[in-house]
């Protein structure tokens, strides 16, 4: 089965604040991008995969206030292919309130961006969302990596950070969104040692040499099994991150750098994630 564990719905102009889009486009690689995410729009572009996570983002700090119920509605249109991840902002929502209107609209996951909301990962507020999404089985996808928004507190993005989170909370099921880029060694080594601590390789395949680097690392670390498969549209499209895993080696043709097999290449476009998230049943 191949499912995309990274991709975005927003209304813009609506969610998103105007500092945000004009950042985010400063830093799209010369590409203008269009964040005006609708779900006919999302759902086309989904496509090509068997089902998608989906999920906005409420970050008021960083010009993110994306309803939980405009993702629910959009989920609820499309059971068969689409799951629904709530966000809550621990720094400016009611967010114990916003977690039980997670689980009320049906949602199966939470999405938290520390770096977004100007929150450490290891603030006590955080610390009752993990507990919270520890008792309700809910997984966690967390932005816990760079940004191109300028305000938000790189201290923040450290993903070693959540190592004494996992230790805390060994039940917990937590995606790295991204790899934890540029910090993708500490994400290795965290991820390989708690079991219930996966990664996602969205949007690295436009940096072709970091994205080599990190999968061989991936394999040196023995923690291939530990990434989903992610494209984090809008920003890229499920088409393009598999073209770049099918090509990671088009930089080292004619070296004796280190590859992956094909097999191994195949199973990270075919990463049971749902499997890993407890979702089989979603």
């Amino acid at each position: 089965m191949l499912v995309d564990c990274h991709t975005h719905i927003w209304s813009y102009p609506g969610h998103l604040s105007d500092e945000f889009v004009r950042e985010a486009n400063a830093h799209s690689r010369g590409f203008p991008l269009d964040l005006n995410i609708t779900p006919e729009r999302h759902f086309q572009a989904v496509a090509g995969v068997d089902k998608a996570i989906v999920f906005g983002l409420r970050a008021a700090r960083s010009g993110l206030r994306v309803p939980n119920a405009y993702v629910a509605e959009y989920a609820a249109l499309h059971r068969d292919k689409i799951i629904g991840f709530g966000a809550v902002d621990p720094a400016t929502d009611d967010f114990l309130a916003t977690l039980d209107e997670i689980v009320r609209l049906g949602l199966r996951g939470v999405k938290l961006g520390p770096i977004y909301h100007h929150v450490s990962p290891t603030d006590p507020r955080m610390l009752e969302i993990y507990a919270f999404c520890q008792r309700s089985h809910l997984p966690v996808m967390i932005h816990q990596g760079t940004t191109f928004v300028r305000t938000a507190p790189l201290q923040y993005a450290l993903p070693i950070q959540l190592d004494d989170i996992a230790v805390r909370f060994p039940e917990l099921r937590m995606i790295v969104a991204h790899m934890g880029h540029p910090w993708i060694n500490e994400t290795l080594v965290v991820i390989r040692k708690h079991p219930h601590l996966y990664a996602d390789i969205s949007a690295l395949h436009y940096r072709p040499w970091q994205f080599y680097n990190a999968l061989i690392a991936a394999k040196e670390y023995g923690v291939l099994d530990k990434l989903l498969f992610g494209s984090d549209f809008p920003f890229t499209t499920p088409e393009a991150q598999i073209d770049g895993l099918r090509n990671l080696h088009r930089l080292v043709e004619g070296t004796n750098l280190p590859r992956l097999s094909a097999d191994e290449v195949e199973r990270l476009i075919h990463s049971p994630t749902l499997a890993c998230l407890g979702l089989e049943d979603g």
